[in-house]
């Protein structure tokens, strides 16, 4: 495995595939101020000459690189029949993927982390056990544990995918139709361990699941969770100060004003209803994830949640559980096969 990109989901995510016995070299262009149990090679990530000769002598690449760096990343992939993963929630880098992935000698995987990826896993798992599935609904959240300030948020992801997920459109299945809508809608409330939140529509999060599931389910979408009030001064920012004109800026601003915490929460609220023996039914998957101590390093909730999400995807592939070419769908893994994987084991508490 080659992993592109040590920041703390990389570092996290080679750390899981070494654990699990795989052959890992760490790609990034700075060397980690840390001793890693992993090799480690200084290289320009963003240059493609460079990040092909390090793919040369593997088998798979996963990349935890900037989604704007995935298409060569995944090109160089495709050229040399390797396997291919990724973590992008970003829609257009996936739909160059996909296309990809009709030619593919080795498997194009993209979006393997925590939303896309562990959540369509649940999803699928709970539709698959209805005789007839109306509704699928999708709900996660990375929150800190003791929120401050009228936003009560921490940006402990990349502020690009934050901004990325809350201004890009979101697509969704509503009674049969597909359709597209804007981000940052649909505001509901819901309740987790007893704490009360808010959830909203958000780009990137169903990952091939209206392909999948058109047709079949009536009603089907994500959204992301946060603390009552988030959404509306969202929206103050990006769209009545026209934020949305700089995304860039957004970013930094954010960033600035909310800086990461070591004390996070996932919340993964999962729920299908559909018929059983001719009873209408409600499933429900519901878990709060916290941070744990990785190989020694204390990690953050969102952090081994999502490396963790690709680490066990990529064991189920090497147990030949998974197919060796074309396009990998989340939603086409079976959970059981997931949490009985060394990693996915995280998920099952």
């Amino acid at each position: 495995m080659a992993v592109l990109g040590l920041g703390k989901v990389g570092h996290l995510a080679a750390t899981f595939l070494h654990q699990a016995g795989f052959d890992v070299v760490g790609v990034d262009q700075r060397v980690p101020t840390r001793p890693t149990p992993f090799e480690v090679a200084p290289v320009d990530v963003a240059d493609p000459s460079a990040v092909g000769r390090i793919l040369d002598d593997r088998e798979a690449v996963l990349s935890c690189l900037p989604y704007h760096l995935n298409r060569d990343v995944a090109r160089a992939a495709h050229a040399r029949g390797i396997h291919y993963f990724d973590l992008t929630e970003d829609v257009g880098t996936s739909q160059t993927i996909n296309e990809l992935s009709a030619t593919s000698r080795g498997l194009m995987a993209p979006q393997c982390g925590l939303a896309p990826g562990f959540v369509s896993i649940v999803a699928a798992s709970q539709a698959d056990a209805f005789d007839e599935c109306r509704s699928i609904r999708m709900r996660v959240g990375a929150l800190p544990q003791h929120p401050t300030g009228l936003l009560g948020y921490a940006f402990n992801w990349s502020p690009e995918g934050v901004v990325n997920e809350y201004l890009n459109d979101c697509e969704v299945i509503e009674e049969g139709e597909r359709k597209w809508l804007s981000s940052m809608e649909w505001r509901e409330t819901l309740y987790i361990h007893g704490t009360q939140l808010e959830a909203f529509t958000t780009s990137g999060g169903l990952g091939t699941m209206c392909d999948t599931y058109h047709g079949r389910v009536a009603n089907l979408d994500y959204k992301t969770i946060r603390y009552p009030g988030h959404m509306e001064l969202m929206n103050f920012f990006f769209h009545e100060l026209l934020m949305r004109e700089r995304r860039d800026l957004a970013g930094q601003i954010l960033t600035n004003a909310k800086p990461p915490v070591s004390d996070d929460v996932v919340y993964v609220h999962v729920s299908s209803e559909g018929t059983l023996d001719g009873h209408l039914r409600r499933s429900e998957f519901v878990r709060a994830y916290r941070p744990k101590v990785i190989g020694d390093v204390p990690s953050t909730a969102i952090a081994w949640t999502t490396a963790g999400s690709v680490a066990a995807v990529i064991e189920l592939v090497r147990a030949g559980s998974l197919p060796s070419h074309g396009l990998l769908r989340q939603e086409h893994i079976s959970l059981a096969d997931f949490l009985a994987t060394p990693t996915g084991q995280l998920f099952a508490v």
